[in-house]
């Protein structure tokens, strides 16, 4: 007998990692709903349906979750510039309403929410590299206190009302459907500049490392995620590797056939020198590990670049 798909509704499924993790869940043959307020890629989510709402509409929100048995929590309503810029309103948009969102999910008997936590600022200044989960957070931006504090209110959940849930702490992913739009993703903004023969904008002298990976690989994650029936319930999700931001440049610079022209800006307090995750629970647990070398997703994602712009 072929097993039963579960059906999934993905909040934000009109962003980067919500949409490559849509057109996965359609392929792979489960019903999939998409939330959100933008759907810059239309195209890409035939055969999803599309339901729009804004995150902080309970309403919306209920009506758009009933009948799913899997909740993907992918919204963020700030990056960690804007959401140190109002502190207080990055509460409101993310905290509160994620607070909401699980208060419907109890109420609507939803059987699991996966959330997508961040691995590149949770974690603060880590002192061990590479870092586990293990290691003590101290997020040193409003963006990555948001996210343990909806970590945290998941386990409060699951603790009172038998709450069952996963959070995937990714680190810095990069690939197709992801743009500049919203100033967060170092790889896109510089492929995007690059491709255009635009200056680009670093922070600081570019030797901040980072621990990029490719989306297909986050969205394996997602889906080993849905499925695990361990009792664990956080995973770093990462390449293991790190790289400097002048080693994306380089690379960029190689694969594009183009010198770049970059515009070096000060260094900025909210980036950590080095941000790179330990992976060894995922593997273990979830059977995952990231099949995409750095080099081949910056060629699958310039060749998407190509092609969107004709």
């Amino acid at each position: 007998m072929a097993e039963k798909k579960s059906s999934c509704i993905v909040l934000g499924g009109g962003g980067f990692i919500g949409t490559n993790l849509c057109r996965r869940l359609h392929d792979d043959g489960h019903r999939v709903r998409a939330f959100g307020r933008n759907c810059p890629f239309p195209e890409a989510l035939e055969g999803v349906e599309w339901f729009p709402g804004d995150f902080g509409d309970g309403a919306a929100l209920a009506a758009a979750i009933e009948t799913f048995d899997v909740v993907y929590h992918l919204v963020n309503g700030s990056t960690p510039l804007s959401a140190n810029l109002d502190m207080a309103g990055d509460v409101q948009r993310n905290v509160l309403a994620s607070l909401g969102l699980l208060e419907i999910c109890r109420k609507l008997g939803v059987s699991r929410v996966v959330f997508v936590s961040s691995g590149g600022t949770i974690y603060g200044s880590p002192r061990q590299i590479p870092t586990p989960e293990t290691a003590p957070t101290d997020p040193i931006t409003a963006y990555g206190i948001s996210k343990l504090a909806t970590e945290k209110y998941l386990a409060l959940y699951q603790h009172l009302h038998q709450f069952d849930y996963r959070v995937l702490r990714v680190t810095n992913p990069f690939g197709p459907f992801q743009t500049s739009m919203k100033n967060q993703g170092v790889v896109a903004s510089v492929i995007e500049r690059a491709l255009r023969d635009e200056a680009i904008e670093i922070w600081g002298d570019g030797s901040v490392v980072r621990d990029f990976i490719f989306v297909d690989d986050v969205v394996d994650a997602l889906l080993a995620a849905m499925r695990d029936q361990s009792d664990t319930r956080v995973f770093n999700i990462g390449s293991g590797e790190g790289h400097s931001l002048r080693d994306v440049l380089g690379a960029v610079e190689a694969l594009v056939g183009r010198q770049l022209r970059v515009e070096w800006k000060p260094g900025r307090p909210l980036d950590v020198p080095i941000s790179v995750l330990a992976i060894d629970r995922a593997r273990e647990i979830l059977g995952w590990r990231p099949a995409t070398t750095f080099e081949d997703g910056l060629n699958k994602t310039i060749a998407w670049w190509r092609d969107k712009n004709g």
